[in-house]
């Protein structure tokens, strides 16, 4: 199935979940109530401070941060019956859903997280309408893109959207995510294969190693761009063999860790595409993190351009006047960003 019609080809297209997120936030930390010696026998309770129904799914939540940052990304995907509204909210901020088919007969997929207040997760996936999104093909929109972003959804869509987009040719950035645990051997090296990037938590990199035997450090001799966040801890990113360590932005105050991540991608490639050192581009993708954070729901956070560089400014003296309000106005241009992420591997920065 090829969808989009005529309507101006996207520079940054990302698949992935779309989904209605159901948060329940506890006030401590999971670690506290789990016993080593005890884990075959698993059983806990947690009382949560918290219960919120919010649009979300890793998809729709990295194309809110673009457009936040200024950009119109595609999203590819499935919705339910019930997708009407989430459709609109999008359309509205700019992001292009023509890419997301209607599944009448199905609800749109629901996620169940659990997070504390230092970072860990426990989530469950409904996919709901999702199952549909092997239906659809990137291969045309894939071929004007900067970046072709595979996140968690189906095994069959992931694997078949990541063929399509390197095929096409765009630069594809593997973000296995929460399906890091369903993924075989063969499906995440096979992604990981054709991905130009490779993004992921520090306990999904441990995940992959695990099922692929491949380190960061391997994952970094084989694809150009490696991201590894460390919640609290901030995160590292390695371009072309170069390394920066990227420091946390203080959360005012830290309302739900969950949403950090998605946030963190768009800031990161928002800045990558300007053609910025890595370190800013990190930095970007740290203050985005943080401003989803401070907010109950992964599509709740708001700022304008002046908020986002004000506060950059504020939060990293060091680099104050590196960021312009101008560049997160609007889109970057294709050929800008493509000489400019070109020029990133002739000058090794």
């Amino acid at each position: 199935m090829q969808l989009g019609g005529d309507r101006e080809h996207p520079t940054i297209v990302i698949s992935g979940s779309l989904a209605f997120d159901h948060i329940m936030t506890y006030p401590g930390s999971f670690q506290d109530h789990i016993i080593p010696g005890k884990v075959y026998v698993l059983s806990v309770s947690f009382l949560f401070d918290s219960l919120r129904r919010h649009r979300g799914g890793v998809a729709g939540n990295i194309a809110y941060n673009f457009a936040l940052l200024g950009e119109r990304p595609a999203l590819v995907g499935a919705g339910g019956s019930d997708f009407l509204e989430y459709r609109a909210a999008c359309e509205a901020l700019g992001i292009n859903t023509s890419y997301v088919i209607d599944v009448p007969s199905e609800l749109t997929g629901s996620a169940f997280m659990t997070t504390d207040m230092v970072g860990n997760q426990i989530a469950g996936f409904y996919p709901g309408a999702s199952e549909a999104a092997e239906r659809i093909s990137v291969l045309e929109v894939g071929r004007g893109a900067i970046f072709g972003i595979v996140g968690p959804t189906t095994r069959e869509a992931m694997r078949k959207h990541a063929r399509e987009f390197a095929e096409a040719g765009c630069r594809m950035i593997y973000d296995a995510s929460q399906q890091v645990v369903s993924l075989d051997e063969e499906e995440l090296r096979e992604g990981i294969d054709r991905a130009w990037g490779v993004i992921g938590s520090d306990y999904e990199m441990a995940v992959i190693e695990k099922k692929t035997g491949l380190t960061v450090s391997d994952l970094v001799a084989r694809v150009p761009f490696v991201g590894v966040t460390l919640g609290q801890h901030g995160s590292e990113l390695y371009l072309d063999g170069k390394h920066v360590a990227i420091p946390p932005v203080a959360a005012e105050p830290l309302n739900d860790p969950t949403g950090g991540g998605d946030a963190y991608r768009a800031g990161v490639f928002k800045g990558l595409a300007l053609g910025l050192p890595l370190e800013l581009a990190g930095r970007m993708g740290s203050l985005a993190a943080t401003y989803a954070v401070e907010h109950h729901g992964t599509q709740e956070h708001v700022y304008t351009p002046d908020d986002f560089v004000r506060r950059f400014d504020n939060a990293f003296p060091e680099y104050a006047g590196a960021i312009e309000t101008g560049w997160l106005r609007g889109p970057v241009g294709r050929e800008h960003a493509i000489d400019r992420l070109s020029s990133h591997i002739v000058r090794g920065d």
